[in-house]
């Protein structure tokens, strides 16, 4: 078996060997773009239970929150121990103008995707313009 050598890899796993602890990652992968009227953020989480997601919103921070437990296995010898284990967190700070109240999540094949709008008042409207000695019309936004 053929494994490139990385000195930093060897080095965590002598330090996780000798002091029995786990690797974790210090934030979750995240892509997050704008798809139409509203923005996608998608985190990866594999091999996380959804009952362990907690997604919170306070004002304008959202939050997710999710565990994935280590597994205990009976006399195993590890070669590699790389899989993270442990409690994930991920926060964002969302702008006044999405609609924190109709935000919307699902989690598929170890990718959770939230779905956050764009809120009425932000979205783009038509302004009437007066010509002549006309009143300008009233919005109707």
């Amino acid at each position: 078996m053929l494994i490139r050598t990385d000195p930093f890899r060897d080095f965590d796993r002598l330090t996780q060997q000798l002091w029995g602890s786990f690797s974790k990652p210090t934030t979750m992968p995240l892509d997050a773009y704008k798809e139409g009227d509203r923005y996608v953020a998608e985190f990866d989480l594999p091999g996380v239970d959804p009952e362990s997601i907690d997604i919170t919103i306070e004002k304008n921070l959202l939050s997710v929150h999710a565990v994935r437990p280590y597994v205990e296995r009976d006399n195993a010898e590890f070669v590699v121990n790389e899989r993270p284990y442990g409690s994930f967190t991920r926060q964002l700070f969302l702008s006044d103008n999405l609609d924190t109240e109709n935000i919307e999540a699902d989690y598929i094949n170890g990718v959770l995707k939230v779905l956050i709008p764009v809120a009425e008042k932000a979205k783009p409207r038509k302004v009437q313009i007066a010509t002549g000695n006309k009143e300008p019309a009233a919005l109707n936004a």
